[in-house]
Parts: structure tokens; sequence; C-alpha cells
């Protein structure tokens, strides 16, 4: 039986300072991201995932970074599933308030310069790693 793929998008987001933005959810950091709505762009999806899940506004969209797949069971619809996700580079200008969204069990939200990822990424999923080593390796290009 084929699994139900979810489709999400999501945003790697750096300040002035160069720093990325991590959230801390249910005992990992992540990057902010979320479903896809019923007619609405990739690129949409992706700016308003991050703005709702941190707070932040004016967020500029840039390239996309990739794409990851990871299946998980969704205890909801009691199945399995696959979730693509479309990461896109961002950027924020100015020292914005950060706000966890709460109902999406956002604890925490932190600007991270790339010096210090390293302990945080041992605190996080593998296709995150791989998501924010690509986005580094882009951005000499």
């Amino acid at each position: 039986m084929k699994k139900k793929t979810i489709v999400a998008a999501g945003g790697l987001v750096s300040n002035d300072k160069g720093e990325l933005l991590l959230i801390y959810r249910r005992g990992y950091w992540d990057l902010p991201k979320g479903k896809l709505d019923e007619g609405e762009s990739i690129e949409a999806c992706a700016v308003r995932e991050v703005e709702e899940e941190t707070g932040l506004t004016n967020v500029l969209l840039d390239k996309l970074v990739g794409i990851t797949y990871h299946e998980y069971f969704d205890e909801w619809k009691q199945r399995d599933v696959v979730k693509e996700t479309h990461w896109f580079a961002m950027h924020v200008n100015g020292d914005q308030t950060l706000v966890p969204q709460q109902e999406e069990d956002i604890k925490d939200i932190k600007w991270v310069a790339q010096n210090d990822l390293g302990t945080y990424m041992q605190q996080t999923y593998i296709n995150i790693v791989d998501i924010i080593n690509r986005y580094y390796s882009s951005l000499h290009e």
C-alpha cells in the first residue's frame, strides 16, 4: 500500500549577523516548517509557516535549498505517511522579537552562529543536519 505524502515547506532563516534561526520542539532543535494549505504556493507556505511559528514579520524569501523526505506514523489518522518538505533560504532584517508558537509545542527559538551549531546538531534530526549543511554549501556556490 502506497504511503500518503504530506507536502510541507519551511525556512533556513538568517539574520543581519548571519545567524541561523532554530526552534526547540518536542525535545529536538529543528527548523520552522509546516503543511501546505490547499491552493497555496509552496513559497507562500514556507513564509507563512516561518512567520506563524516564530513571530517574525517581513520574512524575505530566497532560493530553494532542497527537499527532504521522512516517514512517520500519523497518530491522528493511524497510518504511515511520508513528509516531503521544501526548504528555502530566507532572511530577516533588524532585531525582531521571537515568539514561539505554543500550539505547535515550540518551547524556545534561538539565533545561532554557524560556529556554534555543532552542539545543537547533536540534538536534532539527521535530515535537518543534512539540509543545514546543504544551506551553508549553497552560500559558497
